[in-house]
């Protein structure tokens, strides 16, 4: 018997802003959308990735003499990586042993995550918790997440599955009914700036929520407001009618923008877009959240 495996990059104990309760979330690696605002870019490609922090570096060079493809280079006393020429191999991160460089995402078995999760499993229950699959876009492996989802129901334990939905309505469909709630991300509405920013249409996705919001009535929806991105009162508006026109939508979470996502890049060697971009004010946050609730979704900031 072959055993189901998935790529993932983190499963993170006792969170309280991805569902109800104390969940613990499961970070699957890979996804279709590529969002420079993106919270957890370490979770955008299908492949483990070279994390570094130099803040951590003893400066031994054994990273130097480890690396094959010759990406590590001496700049005034600092063993720094040459990203073009990485393969994220992980030979240097094998010899750090002060954690500078390690590998972020490794391959799993449906068997190895469950015995991470059930640890906990008393905490879901008298809370009303239960486990997350995030990302990444879990969609992007179904196979693993579909295994997942029934281990979980046979153990009674509650899921989530956070999505962007840019995925076949198939899967959808076929993962709907395994699924006891759907955090459902939506970036922007119109689809051309839609295109700009994440890298893809969003037609499939609005498509898959009308379809989604007719099998359920238990779909969360969540906004990552991105300053001067989806944040205007047009943008605003926009969702507002959109969402409104699903009957099983109720409820908002709103995402504000931070930067831990930009530092993240940064150690992993991707370049960010918007270095510069703010936090959002407290004042225009609940602007937002005002202007949503006026069209009967009840709204909440953060998960």
């Amino acid at each position: 018997m072959i055993e189901t495996t998935g790529i993932i990059f983190n499963i993170m104990k006792f969170c309280v802003h991805d569902g109800p309760g104390i969940r613990t979330t499961v970070f699957f690696k890979g996804c279709s959308l590529q969002c420079w605002w993106c919270h957890n870019p370490e979770g955008l490609s299908d492949h483990p990735d070279l994390s570094f922090r130099p803040d951590l570096c003893l400066g031994c060079g054994d990273c130097f003499e480890a690396c094959p493809n010759g990406a590590v280079e001496l700049k005034d006393g600092d063993f720094l990586p040459l990203w073009d020429r990485c393969q994220r191999c992980g030979s240097c991160a094998q010899v750090c042993f002060s954690g500078a460089r390690e590998m972020v995402g490794r391959e799993v078995s449906v068997e190895e995550v469950m015995v991470e999760v059930e640890k906990d499993i008393v905490f879901y229950h008298e809370s009303g918790g239960g486990v997350t699959f995030s990302g990444g876009e879990p969609l992007n492996q179904p196979d693993f997440l579909m295994t997942l989802l029934e281990s979980c129901r046979l153990a009674g334990i509650h899921t989530a599955v956070e999505t962007a939905g840019y995925s076949p309505a198939d899967i959808i469909r076929e993962i709907s009914p395994r699924t006891d709630l759907f955090l459902y991300d939506l970036k922007v509405i119109d689809d051309e700036l839609h295109r700009a920013h994440t890298g893809v249409s969003n037609e499939l996705i609005l498509e898959n929520l009308r379809m989604l919001s007719s099998l359920r009535d238990d779909i969360v929806i969540r906004i990552p407001l991105v300053p001067g991105i989806n944040d205007s009162d047009e943008s605003i508006r926009g969702f507002g009618r959109f969402l409104s026109s699903l009957n099983s939508v109720k409820e908002v979470h709103l995402l504000p923008f931070h930067g831990a996502g930009i530092h993240k890049r940064e150690r992993i060697g991707m370049t960010c877009r918007a270095p510069g971009t703010g936090p959002f004010t407290p004042a225009r946050i609940r602007e937002v959240s005002d202007q949503l609730s006026r069209y009967g979704f009840t709204v909440a900031i953060g998960g």
